[in-house]
């Protein structure tokens, strides 16, 4: 007897029982990938805001640029710290027990923010918000490697980090709207209120993948799927392979450029090219907008690449070094141009191809680590990154109280660059221990 599940049924409007599992599937995960993705741009106004609020706050609170630095700062510490026991715990105690936690707790201190009195109590909201806010990437590695194959998770993980790039685009004229009508206090409290219809959400309707479903979904995996475990993964481990350690340096060099135009952008767009508070909220947002393009375009790119043959590790490395490089080659030149249009279309042209390797870089953890510690190794990684965050903001502070110019922060950040692109390329290599 022929197995008819393998017939060309759907020629004559008849759907089996495998269609519509996967049918089922596709739509669920999908939905799931937009509520992520909504937390995501969620998750970048409570991290933008400060940066929106910069001039305004330095002003109120008597700040210079070394401080204004230190406090732009005070969420990337703490951030890329707890992003080491976040991975783990995502491992540990599956996404959805984790991410509902960190959703609440960064909504709380959000809305709390805009009632502090002083430079100190700001500090310690931002510090919070780091530690809140850590387990969000971990979660969305962890949930695409559960509901996606090998050939088609880069472009759901990309999917997810454009979050970040529609909040950055959106931020700087939604936001400024915000702090010219409520002040900055009050745009911090709308912020924070934001989240809680995603938290109900989250928690109803968020579920892991059955055992029936994972072989639905990686059965075209180049090795067999596996359950999700929950037990305790072996962390300390990935410490001691070489890959772990260069995808470390690799992303804390992107991620400091990244980080300069997060933090410093509409500064540097008041005092260097004189726009005003209103032109500058809407400039701003076209870095932005491009670097929404560039993360859909490098998740792509790989998962093109895997579908034509192209090994994982080798597909996920393409846009993350071609990104890195001609990010470089783009931001150098900004600091030796004087004419505004061209000044504008460099940062742009800069920061897409710097976005270029965000999706890529979380989907490369996903097939580099067994499938029980994707989130761990996601999250060291993202450690890395978020070091060179961390320093960015105070090394641009330091920086322009010296020479009084953004000069040689764009030749550091393009330096820098150059090494994320050298790491990944020559040092992270492909590893047989994904599904062991």
């Amino acid at each position: 007897m022929k197995d008819t599940t393998s017939l060309p049924l759907g020629k004559v409007g008849i759907t089996t029982p495998v269609q519509t599992k996967t049918n089922t599937i596709s739509n669920y995960r999908w939905g799931i990938v937009i509520l992520i993705l909504v937390a995501a741009i969620i998750n970048y106004f409570d991290r933008a805001n400060l940066s929106i609020a910069n001039t305004t706050i330095a002003k109120e609170f008597g700040l210079s640029s070394t401080e204004m630095g230190l406090l732009l700062s005070a969420f990337l510490w703490p951030y890329a710290l707890a992003n080491l026991p976040a991975g783990w715990l995502v491992d540990r105690f599956g996404p959805k027990k984790i991410f509902s936690y960190g959703l609440t707790l960064w909504s709380a201190v959000t809305v709390i923010a805009g009632f502090t009195s002083g430079f100190g109590m700001l500090y310690a909201t931002r510090v919070l918000l780091g530690v809140a806010e850590s387990p969000f990437f971990t979660t969305g590695i962890k949930v695409t490697d559960m509901w996606f194959s090998d050939k088609e998770r880069g472009f759901p993980t990309s999917i997810i980090n454009t979050g970040s790039q529609i909040a950055n685009a959106v931020a700087p004229p939604l936001l400024t709207v915000l702090l010219l009508t409520l002040g900055w206090r009050g745009m911090f409290v709308a912020i924070g209120l934001m989240s809680i219809p995603v938290i109900v959400v989250w928690l109803k309707y968020f579920r892991h993948p059955t055992t029936k479903e994972m072989d639905v979904i990686h059965a075209e995996d180049d090795a067999p799927a596996e359950p999700q475990h929950m037990e305790s993964v072996k962390w300390g481990d990935l410490f001691k392979q070489r890959n772990t350690w260069f995808m470390i340096i690799g992303n804390f060099s992107i991620m400091f450029t990244i980080w300069v135009y997060l933090t410093w952008l509409p500064s540097y767009l008041e005092n260097s090219m004189g726009l005003s508070v209103q032109e500058t909220g809407w400039v701003a947002a076209l870095p932005f907008l491009c670097g929404i393009l560039g993360v859909l375009c490098g998740g792509s790119i790989s998962d093109y690449l895997v579908r034509k043959g192209v090994k994982a590790v080798t597909a996920r490395k393409v846009p993350i070094v071609a990104g890195a490089a001609f990010a470089a080659c783009s931001v150098a030149p900004i600091a030796f141009v004087h004419n505004y249009t061209l000044s504008i279309a460099l940062l742009s042209l800069g920061y897409f191809f710097s976005q270029l390797p965000q999706g890529a870089i979380w989907t490369l953890a996903s097939d580099i680590a067994p499938r029980s510690q994707v989130s761990s190794l996601g999250a060291i990684q993202n450690f890395g990154g978020f070091l060179g965050a961390a320093c960015a903001p105070i090394v641009a502070g330091m920086v322009l109280d010296a020479t009084g110019n953004f000069t040689d922060v764009f030749i550091l950040g393009a330096c820098l660059l150059m090494i994320g692109a050298i790491s990944y390329a020559f040092f992270v290599r492909p590893t047989s221990e994904k599904h062991a």
